[in-house]
């Protein structure tokens, strides 16, 4: 399998994280978010619509949209299981899962805030407001479900697609100065499931793409980039 990834994609984190977990090897394939390489042609035959990450196949067959490849590698890759075994676990875990696909990163990635300095003129600080209103918002919701199984991980005390998609969120939060105080059951999650290897190995800073000289997320004197998510 090779996979298609930028090191800070939080959807590209998503599906090495998931490959981690389930042991599976991949060679990595970097596509620059900077400059733009997601849109050249070379890129876009093998996903049209132009964003990481893809999954190529030994089949040669392409898989896209990271949600939609994690529940391929789900049912394709049945241990470790990461999804419940019982049909209202897994309805819990896909709703929490939404609430980062669907809610929170269609509205702060790096095509919406283009438009927004291009087509509205906003500067960096309104498009760190415009981050952080966001992302704040899914994190209440976030935190509530997540305090309501009193677990280790976001449902109970499995790991699971629920936290396989948090923690590159988290990270993208900590990037974007969003303190994690006001929700102390996601940090706590965030600090467990990063004392995992599966975790530790598909962070950013570990990825062959991570350039030299860049402030990683735990340096408080990292800042927002122009790449997004």
């Amino acid at each position: 399998m090779q996979l298609y990834s930028y090191f800070r994609s939080s959807a590209a984190y998503r599906l090495r994280i998931a490959l981690a977990l389930k042991g599976l090897d991949y060679d990595y394939v970097a596509v620059n978010l900077r400059k733009s390489e997601q849109t050249e042609d070379r890129y876009r035959s093998l996903n049209p619509i132009g964003l990481v990450p893809a999954l190529q196949l030994d089949s040669h067959d392409v898989l896209s949209q990271s949600v939609a490849v994690l529940e391929w590698l789900e049912e394709q890759y049945l241990s470790p299981a990461l999804l419940p075994a019982d049909a209202l676990g897994r309805a819990r875990v896909r709703a929490f899962v939404n609430v980062i696909a669907c809610d929170i990163h269609p509205i702060c990635n790096l095509s919406v805030t283009n438009h927004l300095k291009t087509e509205f003129g906003a500067d960096q600080d309104a498009i760190l407001g415009w981050y952080r209103q966001w992302m704040s918002r899914g994190f209440e919701a976030l935190e509530t479900l997540a305090a309501s199984t009193q677990g280790t991980f976001c449902m109970g005390d499995s790991v699971s697609l629920a936290d396989v998609c948090l923690i590159p969120q988290l990270y993208n939060a900590n990037r974007f100065g969003i303190e994690l105080g006001p929700y102390p059951t996601l940090a706590a999650i965030n600090t467990h499931c990063l004392t995992l290897e599966a975790f530790q190995s598909a962070a950013p800073e570990q990825q062959p793409d991570f350039p030299e000289g860049v402030a990683r997320a735990t340096d408080p004197q990292s800042k927002p980039h122009r790449d997004g998510q």
